[in-house]
């Protein structure tokens, strides 16, 4: 079963809009970033806990999306 993720990006040009992936797990997530951006800098990725997105996230494993107009954000917790 695969979760949301979503990663910050750091490219030459600077940070790159959210970045949403599907994994089944952390690890998996970051290697799939970082094959669809290999000589950008993967910041961090996380859930996203409470985030909301209306954009196409995808459904398969490995579908990695850009949200132009979308910034990162840390996620909140869920206390």
């Amino acid at each position: 079963m695969t979760k949301l993720f979503i990663a910050r990006v750091r490219g030459t040009g600077g940070e790159r809009p959210l970045v949403t992936v599907r994994a089944a797990a952390e690890g998996e997530a970051r290697l799939f970033v970082e094959a669809a951006y290999p000589e950008d800098e993967i910041v961090e990725i996380a859930e996203p806990g409470e985030w909301v997105s209306d954009s196409d996230t995808g459904t398969r494993n490995g579908d990695v999306r850009e949200h132009p107009g979308t910034a990162w954000q840390a996620p909140t917790s869920r206390a």
